[in-house]
């Protein structure tokens, strides 16, 4: 057995602007896993890190950042995730390369995990793992951790000038983070002038938001939005942002005048603090979110008001799965229904007269698909998917796609693609995701991350096998169905899509809590 793993006096070494890193070598491509890329007091903006001397160890994942409440897992069959110690310092990246040559210029695929604003982390799923990106798809990828939660998004802008973009840390750690890989990503075989953002749910939020940042123009140049146009009003908090400061810093005794002290309480007691006045507020019935806010900084959700100049240039594709968050019910296994037992099922969900219509329209849009799964078509995502699409591509200068994920898997009598299904085949990891294998997963795994790839060199997805990917235009909205056979459709979502807002029944998303006679406690992963 041939062995190809080096991290001895021959294992990779990069001169980075601030000093030595060392990675490992294994099975042609280098690894260089915790970087620290810049350093951050609580609240406040992100600095570049000082210079060292010597070579320092990149051999093991930085730190993430601590959650509000740690959680239960589930779904793992789904959706296999990986745990990681915590800390607010977590301002770390990790790059997969096959060749440390500033004369390489590969493409760089810059990845932003999910967990809406306030938990994930850049290894927190199998699937993120950079490895085939880097080794089959001659990429340069980079993951990221940034603060989250109350570390991220908490607003102390009442308490003190220095606190001005507290409400935005998180996003303005992201900027950093792209700005060492203008200032590095050469060193490790990468083009600073080819930098592609893309993430899913949260991460996908995120490069929305990025693209709404003027500080990050010019730190990359093609965007990937996969389950993450989020409404902005999704994430707002019911009570104001000083009546949320105010509430923790009296679950700590700090008097309002000395609210700067809340930058050195450890962080379990912050954390207890936080969840207290969640708490709190959620008995008078108010919500407690966390998201990036508009200010000086972030100018604006581009569907509350305008796109930036600079981001209606900049090569974009978006895209959801089918079902998303679709609910699990009990109809058996679903291939070895009845067509009118299919039928009578998406009648019951949606109403005799509503059924009929999505049934009618369900056919045309996925012919030969079983019916019975329009009852899990999404409509929370992908509302706002389809306006942020139709506008962006109506005032744009550069080209936008859009796809949607609609493989149905072979899993608890058959489910269709549900949030973050989609991430491992985009990600050329479908291998390591034992669900996967079902069918041809190889050619799905192939062409999905072919399509991804070849946007990021090229700012287009069109790759041999799929047929011919166009981007929209104004009035004509063109859409990548991702499934064991690909097509494409025109404004497939104009009929049924406003059939489903209209008879799909109310759907609040809130994360499962642990059942009272369970030992453990916390939430159950969703993402």
């Amino acid at each position: 057995m041939v062995k190809d793993f080096c991290m001895n006096t021959r294992a990779p070494i990069v001169e980075t602007t601030k000093g030595k890193l060392r990675g490992f070598h294994f099975n042609g491509v280098d690894h260089f896993y915790g970087i620290r890329y810049a350093k951050a007091k609580r609240f406040q903006m992100p600095e570049p890190v000082k210079a060292w001397e010597g070579v320092k160890d990149a051999g093991s994942y930085g730190m993430i950042c601590p959650v509000l409440n740690e959680p239960m897992p589930t779904g793992e069959v789904q959706t296999p995730h990986r745990f990681w110690p915590t800390s607010e310092h977590c301002q770390y990246l990790n790059v997969w390369t096959t060749a440390c040559d500033p004369a390489a210029k590969k493409p760089v695929m810059f990845w932003i995990h999910g967990g809406g604003y306030e938990a994930g982390s850049s290894i927190e799923q199998v699937c993120y793992d950079g490895f085939n990106l880097a080794k089959l798809d001659d990429v340069v990828v980079v993951s990221v951790n940034h603060r989250l939660n109350a570390f991220g998004y908490l607003d102390m802008s009442d308490f003190g000038e220095k606190y001005k973009n507290s409400v935005n840390v998180g996003m303005a750690d992201i900027v950093e983070a792209l700005r060492w890989v203008r200032d590095n990503i050469a060193a490790f075989g990468g083009d600073p002038d080819n930098v592609t953002i893309f993430g899913q749910s949260g991460g996908g939020g995120k490069v929305t938001v990025l693209g709404q940042i003027p500080e990050a123009k010019g730190l990359f140049h093609k965007m990937i939005v996969m389950s993450g146009v989020i409404p902005s009003g999704d994430f707002l908090s019911d009570c104001s942002a000083k009546e949320l400061v105010l509430a923790i810093l009296s679950k700590l005794n700090i008097p309002e005048a000395e609210a700067e002290k809340l930058e050195k309480v450890p962080v379990p007691q912050y954390i207890w603090a936080v969840n207290g006045a969640i708490a709190d507020f959620r008995k008078e019935g108010k919500r407690v979110g966390w998201t990036p806010m508009p200010n000086d900084y972030y100018v604006s959700d581009p569907l509350d008001d305008d796109f930036t100049d600079f981001s209606l240039e900049i090569p974009t594709i978006v895209g959801t799965v089918v079902a998303e968050f679709g609910m699990i019910r009990d109809y058996g296994v679903r291939a070895e229904l009845s067509v009118e037992e299919r039928e009578r099922i998406v009648k019951e969900y949606y109403g005799e007269e509503g059924g009929q219509k999505i049934l009618d329209e369900y056919r045309k849009q996925y012919p030969g698909k079983n019916e019975v799964y329009a009852v899990d078509l999404d409509g929370m995502f992908l509302p706002s998917t389809v306006d942020y699409v139709k506008k962006k591509a109506a005032e744009a200068k550069a080209p936008v796609y859009n796809y949607i994920f609609a493989k149905v898997f072979d899993y608890d009598g058959g489910r269709a693609a549900w949030h973050c299904s989609d991430i491992p085949y985009f990600f050329h990891n479908a291998e390591l995701i034992p669900l996967c294998h079902q069918g041809d997963y190889e050619t799905l795994d192939r062409l999905m991350s072919g399509a991804f790839v070849n946007f990021a060199k090229t700012g287009d997805p069109n790759v041999e096998g799929l047929p011919e990917w166009k981007p929209c235009k104004d009035g004509e909205m063109q859409t990548m169905i991702f499934d064991d056979e690909c097509h494409t459709a025109v404004n497939m979502q104009d009929v049924l899509l406003p059939l489903v807002r209209q008879y799909k029944p109310p759907f609040h998303f809130e994360p499962m809590a642990a059942d009272d006679d369970d030992e453990e406690s916390g939430n159950a992963w969703v993402f």
